[in-house]
């Protein structure tokens, strides 16, 4: 299997995430796709190929173009405000009932307006590599478009929290909607599985209202996990996407035998569905020692998961996520593609 990488993730690098009411040392890190590369090459899963430049067009088919103007240029904004702080652009308020949206105000109230959480901060290399992740999982769908079997975007930062004009949830730009609509740009028939321990609020408003791109998500129940306010399972869609949005919540402390079943009933909805592609939004966050989850797969789930998605027999983009205990995220990444691969 082809992976793609750009070492531009690196230049987005948070130290500190405001979280729970407090400042907390950062887990969505630049460490996080350096060990998954390494392990790649350890295990010889494929070569590791660098992105193709797709220009901003793919990006604008998917987000607002007020909103990615805005995150080019907010860090800048955030340093002509506060010259004598090196720290990185985080909202202290928001828009919340009452309270007027006010996108076009200083960027604080921007900041406020395009984010919907206090833990995704915006670098001076944010937007740079949010943009060249986008690049990587565009070539991804672009080598199984032109063929291959299945290739993994080893996309950094995340996506699928992030909607056609919001942000957070440490996702930006969502990568695997914008390689999704690229795909159905050239008329295809996506669908988009997302297994994130977080359900994927972005994915699912972006495609909310359209019946040509099925979303099913695998995730913990938002009355108790972020992102809270949408990942239920009475969240089926609207006007014509009415039936092609299913949620699968689930409780704390699923292990694999509750998780199969959720896996296997979303697959069936793949089915019924008949795309021509499959996305994989691979979030490993559901592994047992997960330092901010609380999903108890173990490390041999993630070859069971990786054989029964190979079983769809289906060209397959897997577009990675979340996931962040660094001793053990190499390893069930890797565990999930080879057993793919191996079917």
């Amino acid at each position: 299997m082809k992976t793609i990488y750009s070492s531009a993730h690196l230049q987005h690098a948070p130290k500190e995430e405001f979280e729970g009411g407090r400042l907390t040392p950062a887990v969505e890190v630049p460490e996080r796709v350096e060990r998954v590369k390494a392990r790649i090459e350890q295990r010889k899963l494929g070569p590791i190929l660098a992105p193709e430049a797709f220009g901003a067009e793919p990006i604008a088919r998917v987000h607002d173009g007020a909103f990615v103007q805005f995150l080019s240029g907010a860090y800048d904004e955030w340093r002509k405000m506060y010259w004598r702080d090196t720290a990185d652009a985080i909202p202290s308020s928001f828009p919340v009932r009452w309270l007027r949206d006010r996108r076009g105000g200083d960027i604080e109230s921007k900041l406020g307006s395009y984010c919907f959480d206090t833990a995704t901060p915006i670098g001076k290399g944010t937007f740079a590599a949010a943009r060249e992740g986008v690049h990587v999982a565009l070539t991804a769908a672009k080598l199984v478009h032109g063929g291959e079997r299945a290739a993994f975007a080893l996309a950094r930062p995340p996506g699928h929290h992030a909607a056609s004009d919001m942000f957070g949830g440490y996702c930006y730009l969502n990568n695997v909607a914008i390689a999704a609509q690229w795909l159905a740009d050239k008329g295809l028939r996506p669908a988009i599985l997302d297994v994130d321990y977080h359900h994927g609020n972005g994915t699912q408003a972006i495609f909310y209202r359209r019946p040509d791109v099925l979303f099913a998500s695998i995730h913990a129940d938002p009355s108790f996990a972020y992102p809270h306010y949408l990942g239920f399972a009475d969240e089926t869609g609207e006007a014509d996407g009415e039936g092609a949005n299913v949620n699968y919540p689930l409780p704390r402390k699923t292990d694999w035998s509750g998780y199969a079943l959720a896996l296997n009933a979303a697959l069936s909805r793949v089915r019924n569905f008949a795309p021509d592609v499959l996305f994989v939004s691979l979030g490993l966050d559901t592994y047992e020692n997960d330092p901010i989850c609380r999903f108890k797969l173990t490390a041999e789930d993630y070859l069971r998961m990786g054989e029964t998605l190979a079983g769809m027999k289906l060209p397959t983009v897997f577009v990675f996520e979340g996931g962040y205990d660094l001793d053990a995220l190499a390893e069930i990444t890797v565990n999930v593609l080879e057993a793919f691969g191996a079917r």
